[in-house]
């Protein structure tokens, strides 16, 4: 019916589009530095213009862009299924589409002197071990782990082949290294680190400093994901924290127990970065794509989802059947019906 074109192509098809006089208004998913590029220019006439904010793009201009997102790991009284369960569900907001997504998992937090922290993060590393290798196939992957790997050369790497990168942890970052490229940069390959926060005398102490270092030290604003068990938020204190959490987080979608990633295949919720971000310094973007109940000024999606789901979730690499749900899925999506939602 005319409603939507799709145009294949590259810079040159999408520099034509975006200052046509018929385009009245842009939106893009991609990088902070192809926004800037299209805003201000390119070379040292573009750096000057950001300097100045002299944009030579004025059009209404929406982006969803990147993010350093953070997994807040809240200590807890895990079982060793517990352990296995999440080690794979951290694992995969990595994993899945080989790390190329702007709300994988880039920097789990933990705490230092949790007793099971070390069994965490070997879970973690043995669900990296039993998910295939991917192909690395988006540009620029291989350039971008090895300037991970040359500031830190002790990373866990699990296997490599022919154009694929390797399945990477760096863990115990101290969250005070601010300038830590781990921090600072989406490394936007298949690699991810783990910050250990420093001893704290309580659980609602360490959840603050977890808040307070994904909120000032995390480059972005997309996504983020707090695990805690259900034993732990029946306590009140620290029930009380977690909600508190979600409030300070200054982040577009929340998930709890869940990948940052559910929000944005809920699509009901809003997706987009946390309001605020000027054009000058654009982060994770600015304003929401989805919002299918259309709020007006919409600040963030929260979604909740149990520590210990009773079906394993889709995107769980140790899924067997997932090839065979999706297809089932896409069939729902091209034709509902009650009778297939078992399936």
């Amino acid at each position: 019916d005319g409603f939507l074109r799709i145009v294949y192509g590259g810079a040159e098809e999408g520099d034509y589009l975006a200052h046509h006089e018929l385009v009245e208004s842009i939106h893009m998913t991609g990088s902070d530095k192809t926004y800037e590029m299209i805003v201000y220019g390119t070379g040292d006439e573009g750096a000057a213009r950001k300097a100045a904010d002299d944009p030579i793009m004025d059009k209404p201009f929406t982006a969803e862009l990147g993010n350093v997102t953070p997994v807040i790991v809240i200590p807890g009284p895990w079982s060793e299924k517990d352990i296995e369960f999440q080690g794979m569900n951290i694992s995969a907001m990595l994993t899945h589409n080989a790390g190329f997504n702007c709300v994988a998992a880039r920097v789990v937090v933990t705490p230092e002197s949790w007793e099971l922290r070390d069994q965490v993060i070997s879970a973690i590393k043995k669900g990296l071990e039993i998910t295939p290798e991917r192909p690395a196939y988006y540009p620029g992957a291989r350039e971008r782990w090895d300037a991970f790997l040359a500031e830190h050369p002790d990373a866990t790497t699990l296997g490599e082949g022919d154009g694929t990168v390797p399945w990477t942890l760096i863990e115990g970052l101290r969250a005070e290294s601010s300038d830590n490229v781990c921090f600072t940069t989406e490394s936007f390959t298949g690699l991810f680190a783990e910050a250990a926060l420093p001893a704290t005398s309580t659980t609602v102490e360490y959840i603050r400093r977890a808040v307070e270092f994904s909120n000032d030290h995390l480059w972005g604003t997309l996504g983020a994901s707090i695990i805690v068990h259900a034993e732990s938020l029946k306590n009140p204190a620290v029930k009380a924290e977690v909600e508190q959490a979600i409030a300070d987080l200054r982040y577009g979608t929340i998930c709890v127990n869940a990948w940052s990633g559910v929000g944005y295949f809920a699509t009901s919720t809003t997706w987009g970065a946390f309001p605020g971000h000027d054009r000058t310094d654009i982060q994770s973007g600015t304003g929401v794509v989805h919002n299918t109940y259309l709020f007006d000024q919409p600040q963030k999606s929260v979604l909740w989802a149990p520590f210990r789901t009773p079906v394993k979730p889709l995107w769980f690499s140790d899924h067997k059947t997932r090839h065979h749900v999706t297809e089932k899925m896409v069939d729902m999506d091209a034709d509902p019906s009650v009778a297939k939602l078992p399936g």
